[in-house]
């Protein structure tokens, strides 16, 4: 099985091979430093090893209630100089942030005072596609394979946490 390689909070991880994976990678490698510079990665799983990055100290410390993996985002960056969480979802078969979604994490970090951001990572168009119904408004979405930009759904600002 060939490994990706990954960089993450300055030390080298493996991803296993999958568009999953493949997509998770993109979202630290290229969305976190055009859209959350200077970003830490507080947690991030692989399709074989769930918690491959989880500080839990930090998470514990920013008021972030440890749940099991099936509940956590697939990865949750933080911003320390605006003090802002990205909750992003990497989607390539199921789960957006839909609005039950949105709910359950909202309640996992009902005691955290950072501002939350919600993102919807998709590998391309034909994949958002799919799921574009199925998105929960004031939240955020990237398409791995146009990097540099981003959509907002409705809301009175872009990329932001909401009070």
């Amino acid at each position: 099985m060939k490994l990706m390689p990954v960089h993450i909070n300055s030390q080298d991880y493996s991803f296993s091979p999958g568009k999953h994976n493949e997509l998770q990678k993109n979202i630290i490698e290229q969305f976190a430093p055009r859209f959350a510079p200077g970003c830490v990665c507080l947690y991030v799983g692989d399709t074989t090893k769930k918690d491959l990055v989880k500080d839990k100290d930090r998470l514990e410390k920013l008021g972030f209630e440890i749940t099991l993996h099936d509940k956590m985002p697939d990865v949750v960056l933080y911003r320390e100089d605006k003090e802002w969480l990205y909750f992003i979802e990497a989607v390539t078969s199921t789960g957006p942030i839909s609005p039950q979604r949105l709910i359950e994490i909202s309640d996992m970090t009902q005691n955290v005072s950072a501002g939350k951001i919600y993102v919807t990572a998709f590998p391309d168009d034909a994949t958002f596609k799919k799921f574009y119904s199925d998105l929960a408004w004031e939240t955020e979405v990237w398409i791995a394979d146009k990097p540099d930009h981003m959509m907002h759904l409705n809301g009175d600002r872009f990329i932001g946490p909401r009070g």
